[in-house]
């Protein structure tokens, strides 16, 4: 499945899980009409045990007759372990018998559910020992693009348990940095405020000094923020005028080309790639009906790749010294990684 479909399905299921949430008055209901559906649009089958294991038993160090709701299974062996609440009960790790079971099994990853709140969980902080914090979170109802493609990893057709594994931690610590940036903007602490006014103010930074700035980086930084909408609304309402205005181009007609997520999402991984090397705002995509192009300083002549994305088929396209194109398959987006130092090498030559 394609990232855009899967995008569309996962949408389509969040708007038919508010229409369904009234009917829903058992634990069982919520496994049958939520939590099923959304395990068969990740590509599993649920009616097959070899994949889908309900009612699953460790073997070993758990209370006889205890099982977990369900285990996705490879090579018949547990890798998510699933535990099932009603959508209307809270989800609270510490009665979860995931604790228990997640030790005693080779499952890499849990997920606790009410069929309404996701929360994926691993062990980053003690090897074989459950995380109290998820290391992802979503509400399907309100699911937000980036969400979708962290879940998309998940789906049966993609589920690589290294490449998982690997970015768990990223996912995890992005979101508690998340927070506390957050936390600091809505009700800077001590610390933040006196990093600011150490720089800022002249002299000794005092109580009286922070008591004056805590005040001063709180505003900041909501202008701050009020200033990037504000641009982004001037931006996006000043290209709707041009485009109202002026003619439609006549190379390519707008509705011939569509720009989708696979193509962001790989923009995006050469864009962290070059981050060592330059600005990343010095990367620019720019979408064709027969490719996407990924530019140095928005121009035509510095191009750095090329995307070559269909349904069927994941081509990227490499540029040498001479600005030969060369064609490489890829399987999955992940693999643009393994070309870093060709890209990075397109970057230099222009640079030199």
């Amino acid at each position: 499945m394609n990232t855009m479909d899967f995008k569309e399905e996962i949408r389509q299921f969040g708007k038919r899980v508010d229409r369904l949430l009234p009917q829903i008055n058992t634990e069982e209901a919520t496994k049958t009409s939520l939590i099923m559906p959304f395990l068969k649009i990740l590509g599993y089958d649920v009616f097959d045990p070899f994949e889908v294991h309900p009612e699953f038993i460790a073997d070993i160090g758990i209370k006889k007759g205890e099982k977990v709701d369900y285990a996705i299974l490879r090579e018949e062996k547990p890798v998510i372990l699933i535990e099932c609440k009603h959508y209307a009960d809270g989800l609270d790790p510490h009665n979860s018998q995931l604790f228990r079971y997640f030790h005693t099994t080779s499952a890499k990853f849990s997920l606790l559910t009410n069929g309404l709140e996701y929360r994926f969980y691993t062990d980053l902080v003690t090897p074989n020992k459950m995380d109290e914090k998820p290391f992802f979170e979503f509400k399907i109802t309100d699911i937000k693009d980036n969400e979708i493609a962290e879940l998309r990893k998940f789906h049966k057709s993609v589920f690589d348990l290294d490449n998982i594994s690997s970015t768990a931690s990223e996912l995890k610590y992005f979101n508690e940095l998340k927070i506390l940036v957050t936390s600091e903007i809505q009700n800077p602490s001590e610390e933040f405020v006196r990093y600011f006014a150490k720089q800022a103010y002249p002299s000794l930074v005092t109580v009286k000094v922070l008591e004056q700035f805590t005040p001063l980086v709180k505003r900041v930084f909501s202008q701050i923020i009020n200033d990037q909408i504000s641009e982004r609304l001037k931006s996006a309402l000043k290209k709707e005028t041009e485009e109202s205005e002026s003619p439609a181009p006549a190379q390519e007609p707008e509705s011939l080309v569509v720009t989708t997520q696979d193509e962001i999402d790989g923009y995006l991984i050469v864009k962290s790639i070059l981050r060592k090397e330059i600005e990343v705002g010095r990367v620019f995509m720019r979408d064709n009906q027969s490719y996407c192009g990924i530019l140095l300083d928005d121009n035509n002549r510095k191009p750095i790749c090329r995307f070559y994305f269909t349904p069927n088929r994941m081509r990227i396209g490499l540029f040498d010294k001479e600005k030969k194109e060369t064609k490489h398959d890829i399987e999955r987006l992940d693999d643009i990684y393994s070309y870093s130092e060709a890209i990075l090498q397109t970057v230099n030559n222009y640079l030199s």
